[in-house]
């Protein structure tokens, strides 16, 4: 039995439930199905136990669920067992963080729409150091470090050999936002430079002559899952990210993150503005 499931075994669990939901099952009733007590279905739609491959398939069968890629990703989520390196920070920072990095670790593709800050896998150490610095009430130093080692590793994502695509829409405003002077600028917009330049990784403007948009003020990253039941939106908030995933929510925010991408800047037309805003330093 587990104590603290993590977001992605919560989200397994969660998905089961709305299997069972949809085929107008009681919990008792599933129970009865499996052969097995009530209870034991409520730890496995919670999270707190383990689920097997050949259980996901027989629940599936139970539920007349006739998607074999959803059926498919669901077994493959439980036969990830492998400890992540976000767990070394399990006591360190808060349970929603290393769920957004496992998150973006399985993820088959990732979009970025910020409108101030730069999104946390293109920041550079100083950038994300002077953020953490601003944060109401005041992280103590350890804190600080502890947050910013932990958003660097995050970025590994970017750096595997086959990476998962990663468009990033990013605000005028945000690029010449000056957080920790002009050498940490200079800093930051070189090193969007240098990963716009990378496979897999493009970089799209969102210029002030877009006008007004929808979703503006929102920063909004979304991870997609081996089939779209899975995918999730998480949104940045002052007191951590926030997850979404019900389907209404999904649809929404591909709307959303479509329509902003169609406002942007070609990859060349971006960096030309990212150049510029260099020199101009």
């Amino acid at each position: 039995m587990r104590s603290t499931p993590t977001g992605r075994q919560l989200r397994l669990g969660a998905e089961l439930r709305k299997l069972r939901e949809r085929a107008g099952l009681t919990s008792t009733e599933a129970a009865q199905l499996l052969g097995i007590k009530q209870n034991q279905v409520s730890n496995m739609e919670a999270g707190r136990h383990g689920v097997s491959p050949e259980r996901v398939r027989t629940l599936a069968c139970h539920y007349k669920c006739s998607d074999a890629a959803l059926v498919q990703a669901l077994s493959d989520m439980t036969a990830d067992r492998k400890r992540g390196w976000w767990g070394e920070y399990r006591e360190i920072l808060p349970t929603a963080l290393l769920d957004l990095a496992e998150v973006e670790h399985h993820a088959r593709r990732l979009r970025a729409a910020v409108t101030v800050h730069i999104p946390g896998l293109l920041q550079t150490t100083d950038h994300a150091r002077e953020l953490f610095r601003q944060v109401v009430p005041e992280f103590s130093p350890p804190d600080i470090e502890h947050r910013v080692s932990f958003r660097i590793k995050r970025q590994a994502v970017l750096f595997r050999d086959a990476p998962a695509p990663y468009l990033a829409i990013i605000h005028e405003a945000a690029l010449r936002m000056r957080f920790g002077g002009t050498s940490v600028v200079k800093g930051q917009l070189q090193h969007l430079l240098d990963m716009s330049e990378r496979d897999g990784i493009t970089l799209k403007v969102l210029p002030f002559a877009a006008g007004s948009f929808s979703g503006s003020g929102q920063s909004i990253f979304y991870s997609s899952g081996p089939v779209p039941q899975l995918d999730t939106v998480h949104l940045d908030q002052s007191h951590g990210p926030v997850f979404l995933d019900a389907e209404a929510q999904l649809d929404t925010y591909r709307v959303l993150l479509d329509r902003l991408e169609s406002l942007t800047l070609g990859p060349e037309q971006s960096r030309d503005v990212i150049h510029r805003l260099l020199n101009d330093l």
